[in-house]
């Protein structure tokens, strides 16, 4: 059963530079950090999806920002695909459910799409 859907757009351009760094430091986790990091020229894409996927989460959920969103981080499997891994009150937000992510670029935007399964 569909419990909530979310869906968040963001522009790449404004994952770049020092605000950009500001965000990530405060709402990403020292793994999603080294993610980006490592994407290179890629990294403000990478950013602008995990941004997106945050939102989208906290949408689906209907919490808004009131959740700590380096309690949401983006994980990603062995062949790419992006999962939620929720912590502290985010986890307890969730409850028994699941979230499904998806994430795309086009151009100078990222979207993702979370729906909350209970």
């Amino acid at each position: 059963m569909i419990l909530g859907l979310g869906i968040d757009l963001c522009e790449i351009d404004r994952m770049r530079g020092e605000s950009a760094e500001k965000l990530m430091r405060r709402c990403c986790t020292e793994e999603e950090m080294t993610y980006i990091h490592s994407r290179g020229a890629a990294a403000p894409q990478t950013m602008a999806g995990l941004w997106a996927a945050k939102e989208a989460a906290v949408k689906a959920l209907g919490t808004g920002l009131s959740l700590p969103l380096k309690e949401i981080e983006i994980v990603h499997t062995d062949m790419g695909q992006p999962r939620y891994c929720l912590t502290g009150s985010a986890l307890t937000a969730l409850g028994e459910g699941r979230l499904c992510l998806s994430i795309t670029h086009e151009g100078n935007m990222a979207a993702a799409v979370c729906i909350w399964e209970g």
